[in-house]
């Protein structure tokens, strides 16, 4: 399906991250992979990673934060060629801000999680945006649902999460008269570095397993496959929309 295809993948931590599943999945569809990160400290896991990809996978450092480093990436990424994808799977809050009640959330913990987990999204996207023109490009982000409902522990990043998927929603409109598609995946809970983080993951886990009409926990590949399909011309038609790959969860009401 991305026979090809050019795509650059954020967010890969290790070989748990849905990223990683992501990167994986789009190879394996033909797919040449750039993979971003953030720092020296994540580059030699990251090119160890990147070099059991099949076909012609790259690497390259990007700290999403930091505008310097984003013009630096984006150049070297436009020097390899056209980008048919981009994938953000990247987000962060301070581990203080995931505990006890939501109002006590402090003005710094609440400009890091929006900073991180939302703005870098927009960012790439207006790097990316030249470098796509022409390729019926698609960029995808990775939401949870705790944009949508209260869930335990997740305080600021589902506030966070909730303005990442309104983020995609107006740049569909934006960036749709220039062919380019942005839509985002809203995953089943699934242990990742990132869900360390949370507490009383297991218990969420579990509630998940009992609830979900399909009765059993999300797994990154099935992130992984729908990701691939969102990536390629099968969902051309497709933009500005939150796939729940999640079992079923996101319909049940009680």
């Amino acid at each position: 399906m991305l026979q090809g295809k050019r795509g650059l993948i954020f967010g890969v931590a290790n070989k748990r991250s849905i990223a990683w599943a992501i990167a994986r999945a789009a190879a394996a569809s033909g797919a040449r992979i750039v993979i971003g990160y953030q720092n020296e400290r994540l580059g030699e896991g990251v090119r160890e990673l990147a070099a059991t990809l099949p076909g012609e996978a790259t690497t390259l450092e990007c700290d999403l934060s930091d505008d310097a480093s984003l013009d630096r990436a984006f150049e070297q990424v436009r020097a390899g060629g056209p980008l048919d994808f981009l994938v953000h799977s990247v987000a962060f809050a301070v581990k203080e801000e995931l505990a006890g009640d939501y109002m006590g959330t402090s003005r710094d913990g609440f400009r890091i999680a929006h900073d991180v987990s939302v703005y870098t999204f927009t960012a790439v996207a207006r790097r990316a945006a030249p470098i796509m023109e022409g390729t019926n490009g698609s960029l995808l982000t990775l939401t949870y649902s705790g944009s949508e409902r209260v869930i335990p522990n997740y305080n600021v990043m589902g506030v966070a999460k909730a303005a990442l998927e309104s983020s995609v929603r107006y740049l569909a409109n934006d960036l749709g008269p220039r062919g380019i598609r942005v839509n985002a995946i809203s995953a089943g809970p699934i242990k990742t570095l990132a869900a360390a983080g949370i507490g009383d993951f297991s218990k969420i886990l579990e509630h998940f397993k009992t609830k979900a009409p399909l009765r059993r926990n999300t797994e990154a590949e099935e992130v992984a496959d729908a990701a691939v399909f969102l990536l390629s011309p099968a969902s051309r038609g497709i933009t500005g929309q939150i796939l729940h790959v999640d079992e079923g969860y996101s319909i049940m009401g009680v």
